[in-house]
């Protein structure tokens, strides 16, 4: 029995246009790649009802959902009952013969990653695909969360290209289509903007205001975040279970470190250069295996300017479970704090353009890390008030104001004993006041002047002066 066709399908005309042409001129061997959540299964299911598709193929198409699958022996199993052939211990070869004995067919094996995935069993599958592919009237249609297509396969080309997030137009179409658009269109932007226009947790949040309304959704998303739309057991129905399970993939386990790497990635708005990523040193082993393991994964894919990047859904499943541990966090800020002390050495020089861009590009990562590191346990605070004092500067020397950690840095003051930081705080917000009120200027310049008293910084002292 076939699964229906869906009913709210938006934003991939494209690839629909790409694989119907490929039917057109061939018997294709086609896989449809993209992270959890991404819509393969949905975009699958409209090709086999395409009218286009029943005309070739009638009743001869064939859907195998393979989530349950466990091994190639499973696989082939399920397959055959698909084919109403009788169970027997390995039913490779009947299900060859069947399949090269009835009129031309479409096979679809969906969510095929669930049993490729594990290296144990990935030969086998893929010289079972292998088989499956010598049958020159079968079509084979395959989709897997990932950027990999098996190997042995002659994949038609061109290749489909993994799955995008939807357009911001396909986006709210298919949520109006869930929720109605009796909503503001300002409110579900906002709604829309949470999801980074993954169609699976478009779908589910729109169910959610449409029970619930925007107001009270953006509200909750607040507080539970992905948990939010994670209810069941189903990995097309629980947002956490569909990024889990990519999280918990072989892909992923072969090296232990792209956790921490992704969880690293999750607070960092602007993603890494792969100059970032090299430089900082980070400890972790194998960090380009790591690399190309989440990518290959699709839990984090390359934007236009090739900095790798984490959708929203899944930099917010990343930092409520998975949090960055300091062993990563620390050589990262670190990092970044480097940059800005050199960009304070050469500010003016000709070689301050290139540093310019290089923090500008990293402007966001910096602010959202520094967040993070001002907690007042934290046992790099002090580093990581020198590096908001820092940042400031930068801010302003490039033409962009003071920035709002300055806000923060007053409330920590009086909790600092370094003198010299103390002094240094109240310097840099002192400098800041053509971007900010400040309260109290003269008492801060009395708390400064005693506080030079107390150390020897000719440097700070000529800044304060200014």
């Amino acid at each position: 029995m076939l699964p229906s066709e869906p009913k709210i399908f938006h934003g991939r005309d494209s690839e629909l246009e790409n694989i119907l042409k490929a039917f057109a001129i061939e018997t294709p061997r086609i896989a449809i790649l993209g992270a959890g959540g991404m819509g393969k299964t949905s975009l699958a299911r409209v090709v086999l009802h395409h009218s286009q598709i029943t005309a070739i193929y009638g009743q001869h198409r064939i859907f195998v959902a393979c989530d349950t699958v466990a091994t190639k022996t499973e696989l082939v199993a399920h397959i055959g009952a698909h084919l109403g052939l009788k169970p027997r211990k390995d039913l490779t070869q009947p299900v060859l013969r069947h399949l090269s004995g009835i009129p031309p067919s479409l096979l679809v094996l969906d969510n095929l990653e669930t049993v490729w995935d594990p290296p144990e069993h990935r030969k086998d599958i893929e010289e079972f695909l292998s088989l499956l592919v010598n049958i020159k009237h079968m079509a084979l249609l395959i989709t897997m969360r990932g950027a990999e297509r098996p190997a042995k396969v002659q994949w038609s080309r061109p290749f489909l290209r993994p799955l995008k997030p939807l357009t911001q137009d396909a986006a709210r179409k298919t949520f109006i289509d869930i929720a109605e658009d009796a909503h503001e269109y300002d409110d579900i932007d906002k709604v829309l903007l949470l999801t980074d226009y993954m169609p699976l947790a478009i779908n589910l949040l729109a169910h959610l205001v449409d029970s619930e309304g925007c107001s009270t959704v953006l509200l909750r998303w607040e507080n539970e975040k992905t948990s939010l739309i994670s209810e069941g057991y189903d990995r097309r129905n629980n947002l956490d279970l569909s990024i889990s399970l990519s999280l918990t993939s072989p892909r992923i386990a072969a090296f232990p470190h792209s956790p921490d790497l992704l969880s690293l990635l999750a607070i960092l708005p602007d993603g890494l250069s792969d100059v970032d990523l090299l430089q900082s040193k980070l400890p972790l082993d194998d960090l380009l295996h790591c690399k190309a393991a989440l990518l290959r994964t699709a839990l984090t894919y390359t934007d236009t300017q090739g900095r790798l990047k984490v959708l929203i859904p899944i930099q917010e499943y990343m930092k409520k479970f998975y949090p960055p541990a300091d062993h990563v966090f620390q050589p990262l800020l670190g990092y970044f704090h480097n940059l800005l002390k050199v960009h304070s050495i050469h500010h003016g020089t000709i070689s301050a353009p290139g540093i310019i861009t290089r923090v500008s590009s990293n402007f966001g990562n910096i602010q959202n890390m520094l967040m993070n590191g001002l907690r007042l346990n934290q046992p790099y605070l002090v580093n990581n008030i020198y590096c908001i004092i820092a940042l400031n500067s930068f801010s302003q020397q490039t033409g962009h104001g003071g920035i709002q950690l300055m806000n923060h840095i007053s409330n920590v003051l009086p909790t600092l004993s370094d003198l010299r930081l103390k002094g240094a705080c109240i310097t840099e917000l002192l400098n800041s006041w053509r971007h900010r009120s400040i309260p109290n200027p003269e008492m801060l310049i009395q708390q400064a002047l005693k506080l030079f008293q107390h150390f020897d910084d000719s440097d700070l002292l000529c800044k304060f002066s200014d």
